[in-house]
C-alpha cells in the first residue's frame, strides 16, 4: 500500500492517491489531473475509482475528467444529488481496492451529505481516515457553506449540531493511532481555527490539542463554531453547484481561452484583472485594472473578488506568467469567464503610488487610512489609532463608506491584500480621491 498526499499551496487543499495491488483510488482530487497521473505511473498502476468526501466549495475536482477518460469509477454519498453517474456509498458501506478497503463513515456538519472514508489495511485494521471537510487538523469544517447551495438546503445551526454529533459519535471512538488525512490546512477558507503547518494528523494528537474534541457540551460546541467564522467568498455557492455537475477537463478547457495580440482588443466595459507584481503594476496600468499579483493565494482572491459568470481579461507580464495564471483560474472553474488573455510589455498610461512613509509616520491624521485586514486582525493589532476597517472582500460594496478629503493610505499585514484594495478604490473612487499603498512598508509600523 502507497499513499500520498497531494497538496495545493495556493488553494491550502490536500487531496490522496493510495495504490494497493497496481490499483490507485483518489480522494477528493484537485482540477489538475497531472499529479494523479505521475503518481499511477510511478507505481505501475492504474486508476480505478475516485472517491469524493462531498462537492467542494473552494475548488474544482477532477472527478469527472478520471471518469470520462480513465474509465475511474466516482464514489459519493447519494445525499449529494450529483447529475454524473456514480456509485452510491452510505455509511457502513465498503470498496475494495487491491488488499485494502475503505469504509464509509457518514460524517455531517460541514455539509449535510458529506462522507469520510476509514482506510483498512490488509489485516483489516484501520490506518488513516481521511476526513474532507469534517475534521481538521486543531479544527472542524464550517457549517455556514451549505445555505443556499447543493442539494440540501441545511440551516448553519443545524449543520453545526450534526458537527457535533459526527465528532462524539464517529471520530472519538477511532483508535489513537489511526491518522487524520484532511482535505484542508492552514489558510483555507473552509475552517477558523487552522493555523498549524502540519497538513495531517493522528486522531490521539487531534484529541489531545482540537478544540472540538475536547468539548463535550453540544451548546458550547455550537456556539464556539459559529461565531468568528470569516466571509464566505463569492465563489464558494457556485463551485458546490459546478462539482455537483462536474467540469470538463481541465487542459482542454483552457486551450479554449483565447490570447490577445493588442491593448485596442479590450472591450471598455469588462473587468481587467492585472495579475503582475504589484511595483510594475503602479509604474503604468490601465485604467480601472485590479491588481490581483499572482502569488501562493491567488486563485482564492480571483474568486473572492470577482463574482461568478463575470466576464474578465487576464494581464500578465509574460507569456509563462499568463499561461500559470490561466491554469490557476481552472483550479476554482474559472477559466471560461476569461474573455481573453494579453501579455503586456510596452508602458501603460495610469501610475499608482505608495503613500509616503515620512509622513504617514509623522502626521497620520493628514490621510484617510483604509485597514483591509479582517475585522479579527484589525482587533487584535490596531497599527493606527484613527483608521477605518473594511475587510478587503467587503471593499468593493463598501467603498463608498471611505471618506475622500484627505489622501486615502491603504494597509494589510504585509502588502499583498492593500495592493488589491488599492486598486479597487482607485476604481471605485475615481477623479475624486487620491489613493496611495502603504505596501510593504506597513510592517514597520506594526507595534513590536
Amino acid at each position: 500500500m502507497n499513499i500520498e498526499q497531494i497538496y495545493d499551496e495556493g488553494l491550502a487543499q490536500a487531496a490522496y492517491a493510495i495504490e494497493s495491488e497496481g490499483q490507485v483510488a483518489l480522494i477528493d482530487p484537485g482540477r489538475d489531473p497531472q499529479p494523479y497521473l505521475d503518481f499511477a505511473r510511478k507505481h505501475q498502476a492504474r486508476i480505478v475509482a475516485v472517491l469524493e468526501t462531498h462537492p467542494h466549495a473552494d475548488f474544482a475536482s477532477s472527478h469527472l475528467e478520471f471518469a470520462r477518460k480513465h474509465g475511474a469509477k466516482i464514489y459519493i454519498n447519494p445525499k449529494a444529488g450529483v447529475s454524473y453517474n456514480f456509485e452510491p456509498l452510505e455509511d457502513g458501506d465498503t470498496v475494495r481496492l487491491g488488499k485494502v478497503t475503505f469504509k464509509t463513515l457518514f460524517t455531517p456538519g460541514h455539509s449535510p451529505d458529506h462522507n469520510t472514508y476509514l482506510l483498512l489495511d490488509e489485516t483489516g485494521k484501520p490506518h488513516a481516515v481521511f476526513t474532507g471537510d469534517a475534521l481538521f487538523v486543531g479544527d472542524v469544517g464550517r457549517p455556514d457553506l451549505r445555505e443556499g447551495a447543493g442539494s440540501i438546503n441545511m440551516k448553519k445551526e443545524e449543520l453545526a449540531g450534526h458537527m457535533f454529533d459526527t465528532v462524539q459519535q464517529v471520530f472519538k471512538p477511532l483508535p489513537d493511532e489511526v491518522r487524520v488525512y484532511p482535505a484542508h490546512g492552514a489558510g483555507s477558507a473552509c475552517g477558523k481555527q487552522m493555523d498549524s503547518n502540519e497538513t495531517f494528523s493522528t486522531i490521539g494528537k487531534e484529541r489531545t490539542r482540537n478544540w472540538a474534541l475536547q468539548e463535550n457540551d453540544k451548546h458550547r460546541f455550537v456556539r464556539e463554531l459559529l461565531e468568528g467564522q470569516v466571509h464566505v467568498p463569492q465563489y464558494f455557492p457556485y463551485e458546490v453547484e459546478q462539482n455537483r455537475k462536474g467540469f470538463a477537463p481541465m487542459t482542454e478547457s483552457i486551450g479554449q481561452v483565447k490570447i490577445l495580440n493588442e491593448l485596442d482588443e479590450l472591450d471598455g466595459q469588462i473587468q481587467v484583472v492585472d495579475t503582475r507584481p504589484a511595483a510594475v503594476y503602479k509604474q503604468g496600468h490601465l485604467q480601472g485594472a485590479w491588481n490581483i499579483p499572482d502569488g501562493s493565494k491567488f486563485e482564492h482572491w480571483l474568486g473572492t473578488l470577482i463574482a461568478p459568470e463575470t466576464p474578465f481579461y487576464l494581464l500578465a507580464g509574460s507569456q509563462e506568467n499568463l499561461d500559470q495564471v490561466i491554469r490557476k483560474t481552472a483550479k476554482i472553474g474559472y477559466e471560461r469567464f476569461v474573455r481573453g488573455g494579453l501579455v503586456v510589455t510596452n508602458s501603460l498610461p495610469v501610475q499608482s503610488h505608495y503613500a509616503d512613509q515620512d509622513t504617514l509616520r509623522q502626521d497620520p491624521e493628514q490621510f484617510t487610512i483604509v485597514d483591509v485586514r479582517r475585522e479579527d486582525e484589525a482587533a487584535q493589532e490596531k497599527i493606527f489609532e484613527y483608521s477605518l476597517n473594511i475587510p478587503l472582500q467587503e471593499l468593493q460594496e463598501r467603498a463608498e463608506e471611505v471618506p475622500v478629503d484627505k489622501p486615502v493610505a491603504v494597509h494589510c499585514a504585509g502588502g499583498y491584500r492593500s495592493a488589491m484594495a488599492s486598486s479597487i478604490l482607485e476604481q471605485r473612487l475615481g477623479q475624486q480621491a487620491t489613493v496611495v499603498d502603504v505596501g510593504e512598508a506597513i510592517r514597520e509600523f506594526q507595534q513590536k
